[in-house]
C-alpha cells in the first residue's frame, strides 16, 4: 500500500501556476521526473506508488502508458510557457521498475521532454532498473536513445537478505549488468539497503565490498524503513521478523562510510557517495537545493517556484483526467515563510557542502555552538576555517547519523 497523498489546496484543472512561481526562475535549474508505476513483483518492504499487472484493474495498461505520460508533458509545456525558457538540465525515470517498459516507450517519453523544452548541453538522463530487467542490448538501446546514467537496485549481495526483501534478482548478476551498462557508455550507480531483518554486519560488509568490486563511481545506501501497510510491517507486527536496533544501523552506516571512503568515494549527501563531483547525481541535488522540477506520472510530485503539487495516485484515474484534458494534480501547496525556511534547513543540512550559517534564522544560529560541542556539527566549518570559505553548517559523521535531531534542535 503506497502512502496517502498530502492534504493541500485544490489544484486548478488547467494546472496553471501563480505568477509568483516565475520570480527567479531563470536562476533555477529545471528537471523532469518521469514516474513509471509498474513492477513485475511487489517487494514486501515497498510503499512506493507502484502496481503489478494484477493490481492495475481496467482502464490502465503498461502498453498505453507512454502516450498517457506524454499528455502530461504537453500540459507541462503549456503551463511552463509563462516562465522564462530553460532547457532541461536533468531527467530521472523512476518507479516502480522503469525498464519493465519497452525501450521504445522510454525513448518516446524522453523524446517528448526534449521536444518540449530542449536539453542542456550536459544533460543528465538517469533511469532506475532492476538487475534482472536489462540486457546488453536494452542498455545499448537506452544509451542510443539519450540516457546517460543507470541506477541499479542492487540492495544486497547476500541471497537470504534479498529473499527477506522479496527481491528476485540473482546477486551474481550485478558485475555483469554494471559491465554491460559501462560498455554501452552509461554511468552506473548501485543502490543498497542496510538494516534488513536478519542481516548481520558481515552480510552488510559483503554487500558494500561486492558493490565496490564492480568499480562503480556512485553508491547510494539507505537504511531500511518499514512503512505501515506493507507486507513487511505485517510480518514485524506478527513477530515473524525482528527489526535491528539503532546501534546496528549506525554501525552499518559507519562501516559503509569507511569502506566507500577507502575506495575513493566521498559522501556528498547523507546517503550518497560519489568518486568525483562529476559522478554525483545532479537530479537529486536539484531536489536538495530547491530547484524546479516537474513530476510526470501517477502520484508524482512537482515543485516550481515554491509551489508544490502532487498527482492522483492510481494509473487509471491519472489516465482518465489527462484524457479529459485536465491536469492530473490532486492538490497543491505554496511553500513560503517559515515552512520554506524549515524545508531549506531539512534539505540543506543533508549535503556535504552544508549551508551558510547566515541562511539560518537568528534563533537557530544560537544553537550551533551546542551542536558543535555535541560533535554533531563541524567546528572549523562553522567558524569559517575551512577551504570552502564562509561560516557553514556542515554535519560530522555523528551528525549525519542524527541529522533529524540536528534539524529539530535548529528548528526549535
Amino acid at each position: 500500500m503506497s502512502p496517502a497523498l498530502p492534504e493541500g489546496d485544490v489544484a486548478p484543472d488547467d494546472g496553471a501556476l501563480p505568477a509568483a512561481a516565475a520570480v527567479g526562475a531563470a536562476g533555477r535549474a529545471l528537471g523532469v521526473y518521469l514516474h513509471v508505476p509498474f513492477c513485475t513483483v511487489r517487494c514486501g518492504y515497498c510503499d512506493f506508488n507502484t502496481y503489478t499487472a494484477t493490481e492495475l484493474g481496467g482502464g490502465a495498461s503498461q502498453a498505453a502508458y507512454a502516450d498517457t505520460a506524454l499528455r502530461e508533458v504537453e500540459l507541462a509545456a503549456r503551463v511552463l510557457a509563462d516562465l522564462p525558457p530553460r532547457p532541461v538540465s536533468t531527467v530521472f525515470v523512476g518507479g516502480g521498475t522503469p525498464t519493465v517498459l519497452a525501450v521504445p516507450d522510454l525513448a518516446r517519453m524522453l523524446g517528448g521532454v526534449r521536444d518540449a523544452w530542449g536539453f542542456a548541453d550536459d544533460v543528465e538522463v538517469t533511469t532506475e532498473a532492476n538487475p534482472d530487467s536489462v540486457t546488453p542490448q536494452s542498455l545499448a538501446a537506452l544509451a542510443e536513445a539519450g540516457f546517460t546514467r543507470v541506477s541499479f537496485g542492487m540492495q544486497s549481495a547476500v541471497p537470504h537478505v534479498l529473499a527477506t526483501l522479496d527481491r528476485t534478482h540473482d546477486p551474481r548478476r550485478i558485475p555483469d549488468v554494471v559491465r554491460w551498462a559501462r560498455d554501452a557508455g552509461l554511468a552506473v550507480s548501485l543502490d543498497l539497503i542496510y538494516g534488513t531483518p536478519g542481516e548481520s554486519l558481515d552480510d552488510w560488509r559483503t554487500s558494500v565490498e561486492t558493490a565496490l568490486a564492480t568499480g562503480v563511481d556512485h553508491v547510494s545506501a539507505y537504511a531500511l524503513v518499514v512503512e505501515a501497510g506493507t507486507r513487511m510491517a505485517v510480518q514485524v507486527r506478527r513477530g515473524e521478523l525482528a527489526l535491528p536496533d539503532q546501534d546496528d544501523q549506525a554501525a552499518k552506516y559507519e562501516l559503509a562510510d569507511d569502506l566507500l571512503a577507502a575506495a575513493g568515494l566521498h559522501w556528498y549527501e547523507v546517503s550518497n557517495w560519489a568518486r568525483t563531483r562529476a559522478d554525483e547525481c545532479r537530479h537529486n541535488l536539484a531536489y536538495w537545493r530547491g530547484d524546479d522540477w516537474w513530476g510526470v506520472g501517477p502520484g508524482a510530485h512537482s515543485h516550481v517556484g515554491g509551489v508544490r503539487w502532487w498527482n492522483v495516485k492510481h494509473p487509471r484515474a491519472y489516465a482518465d483526467r489527462l484524457a479529459r484534458g485536465l491536469s492530473p494534480a490532486a492538490g497543491r501547496e505554496v511553500v513560503d515563510g517559515e515552512s520554506a525556511a524549515l524545508e531549506r534547513l531539512m534539505l540543506g543540512v543533508r549535503l556535504a557542502e552544508g549551508m551558510p550559517l547566515d541562511d539560518l534564522p537568528a534563533a537557530a544560529r544560537t544553537s550551533v555552538a551546542g551542536l558543535v560541542a555535541d560533535g554533531l556539527v563541524d567546528g572549523p566549518a562553522a567558524l569559517g576555517r575551512t577551504s570552502g570559505g564562509g561560516r557553514r553548517l556542515v554535519l560530522t559523521r555523528r551528525g549525519r547519523l542524527l541529522a533529524d535531531a540536528v534539524v529539530r534542535t535548529l528548528a526549535a
